[in-house]
């Protein structure tokens, strides 16, 4: 009976295997071969400039996380701009910041057949294997904010260049305190693929001769937590008695290390710079905490993912280095190397200016 069954089975087998060579082979689909689907469709594909951009595109934002009052701004911004355009956005996302917390979204919006999937990744490898997978059935991936790795997405817009916003942060803040002491960094998390990027800079920045007597004693994440930001601030400073300045490059960060700097000791004698928004960091400038930080507008970044991602979709560009499309009220913007579309310098905020913005 067993033998009977056992052939049974065997038999089944094969008739399945005999369909599946018919349909494209019985092995199946390795992650190797989707990432040669993907790639070599994204190669082959042909922009179409003139081709208006489709009515009902389905477009999703997925966020680094769903509470990050930083991309809230930008996603509902990119949402904004596709009505205007005759799309529909949405924003979906995990509550933390960890490097897994997105692929189940993702594996989700390519069940419901997204038109594009625009994400700022927590990990720049760990959620490839589905965003190739969406790539393979024609959903459009771009990446903001943070960036995947490249074979994973057609298009990265980015807010600034990485090196311009590494090196100006380490020259702002080497002006405060005179070229001279210890420094820390804040960071978010520990893969995040922007914060990493701007770090690297930072630190190439730090082995010039004008900062031969700056020290970077520290890199600390506080996983874009506010608490845990918090907490990482003020046991940088208990660590380090000597430090001079932080430096944290995530506006989850620095508003938390200037809560934290704002009523202590500290106030007044540790430099806090980096990358903020105005609504968050204005107490902080106006009582002293602060003297400056810097950022781009979010609004801007998200409103042009979301005509990238409406001009791939529309087939208006592929993602190839040189190829144009319009970015509505931003005018006409050009895909650099590796699909990167910059949206332009940062804006240094300050007692000056800080009431000028509200976002």
């Amino acid at each position: 009976m067993r033998l009977h069954t056992r052939s049974r089975v065997y038999a089944a087998t094969a008739a399945a295997c005999a369909l599946s060579l018919a349909l494209g082979g019985c092995s199946g689909t390795t992650k190797g071969d989707a990432k040669d689907d993907a790639k070599d469709k994204a190669q082959n594909a042909k922009a179409d400039p003139d081709a208006p951009l489709k009515k009902g595109l389905k477009l999703a934002f997925l966020p680094k996380q769903i509470n990050n009052p930083y991309e809230k701004i930008v996603d509902e911004a990119g949402i904004a701009a596709a009505k205007g355009y005759g799309g529909k956005a949405k924003e979906v996302g995990p509550s933390d910041a960890k490097a897994s917390s997105q692929v189940s979204y993702i594996n989700t919006l390519v069940q419901q057949r997204q038109d594009a999937i625009l994400i700022a990744a927590n990990d720049p490898n760990a959620v490839c294997g589905p965003l190739k997978q969406a790539m393979k059935q024609d959903i459009k991936v771009v990446s903001y904010d943070s960036d995947t790795a490249k074979d994973c997405r057609q298009l990265f817009i980015n807010q600034a260049s990485s090196e311009e916003i590494g090196r100006s942060l380490v020259k702002r803040t080497a002006e405060q305190v005179g070229h001279k002491g210890q420094i820390a960094i804040l960071s978010a998390t520990q893969n995040a693929t922007n914060q990493n990027a701007w770090i690297e800079f930072m630190k190439d920045e730090l082995k010039k001769p004008a900062y031969k007597d700056m020290k970077l004693v520290k890199t600390a994440y506080g996983d874009d937590d506010d608490q845990k930001s918090f907490q990482e601030t003020q046991g940088l400073l208990k660590a380090y008695p000597k430090l001079k300045a932080v430096i944290s490059p995530t506006t989850v960060g620095i508003a938390a290390a200037a809560r934290y700097i704002s009523d202590s000791s500290y106030k007044g004698k540790v430099v806090l710079n980096g990358l903020g928004t105005p609504n968050q960091m204005r107490k902080y400038i106006k009582d002293g905490t602060v003297e400056e930080f810097s950022l781009w507008d979010p609004k801007k970044l998200g409103y042009l993912g979301s005509y990238a991602a409406a001009s791939l979709a529309s087939g208006q560009i592929t993602g190839k280095q040189g190829e144009k499309f319009k970015a509505g009220k931003l005018g006409e913007r050009t895909v650099g190397k590796d699909g990167e579309v910059i949206l332009g310098p940062p804006t240094v905020f300050d007692k000056k200016n800080i009431g000028d913005y509200d976002f």
